[in-house]
């Protein structure tokens, strides 16, 4: 602590700290993020205490104009952030007392720093989840938007398992598969927010105060839900941080695998899409090259958003109660976490609109590959074979195929009868894609008119 915090802080200390010490404890470098948060904590505070007693109104209106000040100087990026201060709090609090004189020093009456930096930490988060929601119904709009454009006509999608072709799946139903992911992604992060919106202020180092507060009173004016009910909690615990780290490691993920997709579909080997210009890049040798770096990023960055929430949870993993400066490590990882996630969302919904798909490439691969083979064990079982007696003898005629050259589209009846009779000729339009493709009209099949009832609800949710 640096001589100028000692007189802020306490007076306890004989000596200068050790500049290596100094510089290894501050955290203003990147907690000063937390600045407007921290001065409108503030700013409820005062007026709380004034409110009951603890200061005069004189003193609140003082403090209230500094404090406006200072986050003018900060919004304006004038303020004189000291380096010897060791984190946002100080800084504020000593260039208050430099602007309005000692009665600034009374703002900190019946708190401490670990309650007003958790209670600064849970305002940041709540308004950058605010924001993130607001950027992931952007992109959930995105992808109703592209399965709709893909709807009608629809454009016909080879589905895998094992990456290994499939069945054939509709385009919007792929899209609409993300939707649904990410519809998750942000019900959890809606999830985390509902539960961090509660207020720590008040509960001071961590037994609380002496001094007559209204927790409630500051819990309302910052938009709290309620007050902490524990204040050793309050202090002490940094959950709701890793919920938020855990809900953006999932959803990172989600963008990770549509982005693996886009990196497959887009090569030469399956060539369903091409990228557009603006999110692709050359090779430094290679002059043919149209590299998908984007989509490779994201993937990659699942490895970082991990990391902070690994970094936390072995933070937090054996930490007594109740603020440890350990803590002052929470900070960092979830600033990056954010940043990181934020970017990537914001990257896929203006790629996504740019790809150009290929009809033809994606209906061969969809017709070809036996895709429509289990069309035809559902046909003999629809007449009352046993689905296992079925699929074993669809396999037979898979095999024939193989061993001859031909795709199931090539078979004549006579052919398919051979191998059982219950085929009839209604049994032939299962082998094109164009018949097949309206069977699956089960809830939430790939049927065009299934795919259509999924887009209406999808379409209600990100105009609601």
């Amino acid at each position: 602590m640096s001589r100028e915090a000692q007189k802020t802080w306490g007076g306890r200390f004989s000596e200068a700290p050790s500049k290596i010490a100094q510089e290894f404890n501050a955290s203003w470098t990147f907690d000063r993020r937390l600045a407007l948060a921290d001065i409108q904590g503030s700013l409820a505070h005062a007026a709380m205490l004034a409110k009951q007693g603890v200061l005069t109104a004189d003193e609140e209106v003082q403090i209230r104009r500094g404090l406006l000040t200072v986050q003018q100087e900060i919004l304006e990026d004038t303020f004189p952030w000291r380096e010897e201060l060791e984190d946002v709090h100080m800084n504020i609090e000593a260039r208050l007392i430099e602007l309005i004189g000692p009665v600034g020093g009374k703002l900190h009456t019946a708190r401490s720093r670990n309650d007003q930096v958790t209670t600064d930490l849970r305002l940041w988060v709540r308004a950058e989840l605010t924001r993130l929601l607001e950027e992931l119904k952007v992109l959930r709009k995105v992808l109703v938007q592209e399965a709709e454009k893909y709807l009608e006509p629809p454009l016909i999608l080879p589905g895998y398992t094992h990456l290994q072709r499939a069945m054939p799946v509709l385009l919007s139903h792929w899209f609409l598969a993300y939707y649904e992911m990410i519809s998750r992604d942000a019900g959890r992060l809606q999830d985390a927010l509902n539960r961090l919106n509660e207020s720590p202020l008040g509960a001071a180092a961590l037994a609380g105060t002496g001094f007559p507060i209204d927790r409630h009173a500051t819990a309302q004016a910052l938009g709290f839900a309620r007050p902490m009910r524990n204040s050793m909690d309050a202090v002490g615990s940094r959950d709701f941080v890793l919920e938020v780290l855990a809900a953006l490691t999932i959803g990172q993920i989600t963008l990770s695998r549509l982005a693996e997709e886009i990196i497959l579909y887009t090569t030469f080997e399956f060539g369903f899409a091409t990228l557009p210009d603006a999110f692709s890049t050359g090779s430094s040798i290679m002059p043919q090259k149209k590299n998908a770096d984007h989509a490779e990023l994201i993937r990659g960055k699942v490895g970082r958003v991990l990391g902070s929430f690994v970094a936390l949870a072995t933070l937090t993993k054996g930490l007594p109660l109740t603020y440890n400066k350990d803590l002052q490590e929470d900070k960092e990882p979830l600033f990056d976490a954010v940043n990181t996630y934020r970017a990537s969302v914001t990257l896929l919904a203006a790629m996504l609109p740019g790809l150009r798909w290929n009809p033809q490439a994606m209906f061969r691969a969809a017709e070809s590959g036996f895709s429509l083979a289990t069309e035809l064990a559902d046909y003999l079982a629809e007449r009352g074979l046993p689905f296992r007696e079925a699929h074993h003898v669809v396999g037979r005629i898979v095999r024939h195929c193989v061993e001859n050259g031909k795709e199931l589209r090539d078979l004549s009846l006579s052919e398919l009868q051979g191998f059982h009779p219950l085929f009839g000729q209604d049994a032939l339009p299962l082998t094109r894609l164009e018949t097949a493709i309206h069977r699956r009209r089960s809830y939430g099949g790939t049927a065009p008119e299934a795919v259509r009832e999924a887009l209406k609800v999808a379409k209600l949710e990100v105009e609601g």
